[in-house]
């Protein structure tokens, strides 16, 4: 009598293969599961390639050419590095945006920041309306960027804003042109990004600290230390994974600032950055996409240091 066999489903364990695990064993991996994992791992790999590895890859090239952005790339564009020799010696507004994104990122990191650490450590201690403040501080995240400009435009107002208002500058007549003065709009923008980034600092670093166990403080109590001298020698160093992931979000937003700068005067007359640069460089009338791009490699360099040392704290922590 023959005897027949029946074959095994493609989502069957008789169907897959075994994979060795960590732990020394193995599981089955079927047809379906590798199909499954083909299309959750190909297609945000597929996306990641074109819209963020594609065009930087393209920024890249392009830094080498003087493409106006009209017609398509030929030899004849490409002249080596004349655009970062220009933009490093002969392009005047280049080290002035390269300085305002520094004193950005200083402003945020010793003043921003510090503040919204304080306020979380604050809301931590579980006073009567914390929701209610979390809520408040948190409320400028939630706006973009552009909203936010638009928001601190009406408060520096000459004659019409609020904080002149409040100083009676209108009523003495000695109006302060806070985002007209060069020497000082810098300054004023600062503050309304720091409005925005207190409040996301503060999220962050309030849900770490609801991570800490109540038990280190109660040990540092004992030992008779006080609660500063408790956030400075036991709590902080247990958030080293969440001061990594603050320190990086800082740097990456003080070198990627646009909106608000752009909003109040297209970044110029003192609000120049690298970012509102690439801008005006490829868009512009002039159209030098190729300069513009050679900016933004510049830009990209820069911003690669946070993100490898995040990447690297992230795989060292999974490891």
């Amino acid at each position: 009598m023959a005897t027949s066999i029946t074959p095994a489903r493609e989502d069957s364990p008789e169907a897959g293969e075994l994979v060795p695990t960590r732990r020394g064993g193995y599981h089955v991996l079927t047809r379906y599961d590798r199909r499954v994992l083909m299309v959750m791992v190909g297609i945000p790999l597929l996306l990641d390639v074109l819209l963020i590895w594609w065009p930087t890859v393209s920024s890249i090239l392009l830094s080498f050419t003087n493409w106006d952005g009209v017609g398509s790339v030929t030899a004849q564009n490409f002249i080596g590095l004349k655009n970062y020799q220009f933009m490093f010696s002969g392009y005047t507004l280049f080290w002035p945006a390269f300085l305002h994104n520094i004193i950005w990122l200083a402003w945020l990191a010793l003043i921003a920041t510090p503040v919204g650490i304080f306020f979380a450590v604050l809301l931590d201690r579980d006073i009567r309306g914390t929701g209610f403040y979390q809520s408040v501080f948190f409320l400028p995240v939630v706006l973009s960027l552009v909203v936010v400009g638009f928001i601190w435009e009406l408060q520096f107002s000459p004659t019409e804003g609020f904080i002149n208002n409040a100083f009676g500058l209108v009523k003495s007549g000695k109006l302060i042109d806070w985002l007209g003065n060069p020497r000082i709009n810098l300054y004023s923008i600062l503050i309304a990004a720091s409005w925005r980034h207190v409040g996301y600092v503060m999220v962050i670093y309030l849900a770490g600290l609801k991570s800490v166990d109540p038990m280190l403080r109660e040990a540092a109590k004992v030992d008779g230390a006080n609660e500063i001298q408790t956030f400075f020698r036991v709590v902080f160093p247990v958030m080293a994974p969440i001061n990594v992931v603050i320190a990086v979000i800082t740097t990456i937003e003080a070198l990627r600032a646009f909106d608000i700068a752009f909003i109040v005067n297209q970044g110029k007359n003192g609000l120049e950055l690298l970012s509102i640069l690439i801008t005006n460089n490829s868009i512009s009338e002039a159209s030098l996409v190729g300069f513009g791009s050679a900016i933004a490699v510049i830009l990209l360099v820069i911003s690669l240091g946070p993100i490898i040392v995040f990447l690297s704290r992230v795989m060292r922590t999974a490891s």
